[in-house]
């Protein structure tokens, strides 16, 4: 189907979900300027730092905060924001350990609030995660999931870097090609942006926006702060695997002519049969492409991000394919899921932004006895899922720069409430992720609000959760400690 399989900790594109983050403006920022030359490829001069929160930024010229002021205009691209939003570009640091050297654009886009001014908050930015996913496309793609907030804010999102059109990572075989090649691809054409890509220099660039006004912060499906990428990979396999688990058992009770028989162990077999027939000859999946056996299990858990929504058509993707070896429904199934999110600038660039993004984050290189074994724990850890997640295990130990620790430290004691929301059936961040995140943020910091519905991300697919979320956003008041909203799995 595509190359950009075999990477699932924090897949590209496919998450419903977003962080959202409610700021009033401080100041207008951000201005126009010329794109960032690209130096010679090699490893970073310099080992990578790991930032600890100082607003505003410390050395930072009043060039890139107060002085900084953004000039919005209608957007050009994509098609879909040509009506209705504005665009910008705002300065940041390459580096911001050198706050006045070279400086990148951030691109930005904006759909302005609908209400009177007396009732308008401020913004509202949203960062759709991925990594890997753009914002500026992202924004209208789901603009309808956030029109009941438009009323009392701006709407605005981004591309972080390495993502769309701020400094957009290149790891094909040229560098016009947005396809994936491997690290050494990526040290060739994108050797000088690789070590200021990363969730911390976005958590800066964020920070330009917003220096001292962050009022509200919702995080939606995040990874779990505990965990390293290994821990991670583990714990996600198990997480889909539990999911497609609770499919079949749904399947097959629910479903008439199920594709996976009479449980979750048969399904398993069965799963395992097809994977087999597909690695001896892919099955055709239209416009050229063929459906092998790894292209099954990534459609399948594609179908399994959409919760129980997802269940039917998997149900019967699956018997087109097991029946009469059309692979058809459940590639374009898996296609029709991503469409929003594989939306971004160049469309097809998402995985290698991931990979960029990820290796920079994750200080783990492993050895080849390590990744032998933690290939190992992966298998065992899923019979269906389990042969193709592992090669995640491969995905940075040859990145051609540092990265910048295990685990990230994601305290915040004496910020103002921190809303984190985690479903319990979440088959992409588990849900576990979220618990340990709010506790991480600190005492009185991070508030969890428990879903309990299938899927990857609540908001706003669960009244319950979009109701507690919008009345936090909009008045600053967080649900009471241990609330759980029903849903799915109740």
């Amino acid at each position: 189907m595509s190359d950009a399989h075999p990477i699932r900790s924090r897949r590209p594109g496919l998450s419903v979900s977003a962080r959202i983050i409610a700021g009033v403006v401080l100041a207008a920022i951000g201005a126009v300027g010329a794109w960032l030359q690209h130096d010679a490829p090699g490893r970073s001069a310099e080992p990578r730092t790991e930032f600890t929160a100082n607003n505003p930024p410390a050395g930072l010229p009043t060039a890139l905060t107060t002085g900084q002021h953004l000039h919005w205009s209608r957007c050009t691209s994509p098609p879909t924001a040509r009506t209705g939003y504005d665009c910008a570009a705002m300065k940041a640091p390459l580096d911001y350990r050198k706050p006045d050297g070279r400086t990148i654009d951030v691109a930005l886009t904006r759909r302005k609030a609908t209400g009177p001014n007396a009732r308008r908050i401020g913004s509202l930015v949203l960062n759709f995660g991925g990594p890997g996913v753009s914002g500026v496309s992202g924004l209208p793609e789901r603009l309808n999931q956030y029109k009941p907030l438009l009323d009392r804010y701006d709407l605005v999102s981004f591309d972080p870097r390495g993502v769309g059109a701020t400094i957009p990572v290149r790891c094909g075989k040229t560098a016009d090609d947005t396809g994936y090649d491997g690290a050494d691809a990526c040290a060739e054409h994108s050797g000088a942006l690789l070590p200021y890509i990363g969730t911390s220099h976005t958590a800066r660039d964020l920070d330009l926006m917003y220096p001292s006004h962050v009022g509200r912060l919702v995080l939606e499906a995040s990874v779990d702060p505990t965990e390293d990428l290994d821990e991670e990979q583990v714990s996600q396999v198990k997480a889909v695997q539990a999911a497609f688990d609770r499919f079949a058992a749904h399947c097959a009770t629910r479903i008439r002519h199920c594709p996976t028989g009479d449980g979750p162990e048969e399904a398993a077999r069965r799963m395992a049969r097809l994977a087999d027939r597909l690695e001896k000859k892919p099955a055709p999946a239209g416009g050229g492409r063929n459906l092998d056996a790894d292209d099954l299990t990534y459609a399948v858990s594609d179908h399994l991000d959409l919760g129980t929504d997802g269940w039917s058509p998997l149900a019967k993707a699956l018997t087109a394919l097991i029946d009469h070896n059309d692979g058809r429904p459940l590639s374009k199934g898996a296609d029709d899921i991503g469409s929003a999110d594989h939306a971004a600038t160049p469309r097809d660039s998402s995985r290698a932004a991931q990979t960029a993004i990820t290796c920079a984050d994750s200080s783990l290189r492993p050895g080849f006895e390590r990744l032998d074994r933690n290939e190992a724990r992966i298998k065992a850890a899923s019979p269906v899922f389990g042969a193709a997640w592992s090669t995640g295990v491969y995905l940075c130990y040859d990145w051609p720069f540092d990265g910048e620790r295990a685990t990230p430290q994601v305290n915040a004691d004496g910020a103002a409430p921190v809303l984190v929301v985690g479903g319990t059936g979440d088959p992409t961040t588990p849900y576990p992720g979220a618990r340990h995140m709010a506790r991480a943020l600190g005492d009185g910091v991070g508030v969890l609000l428990t879903a309990e519905e299938e899927g990857h991300g609540t908001y706003p697919h669960n009244r319950c959760v979009t109701e507690t979320v919008d009345q936090y956003l909009r008045t600053g008041r967080t649900p009471a400690p241990g609330t759980v909203c029903r849903g799915s799995m109740s």
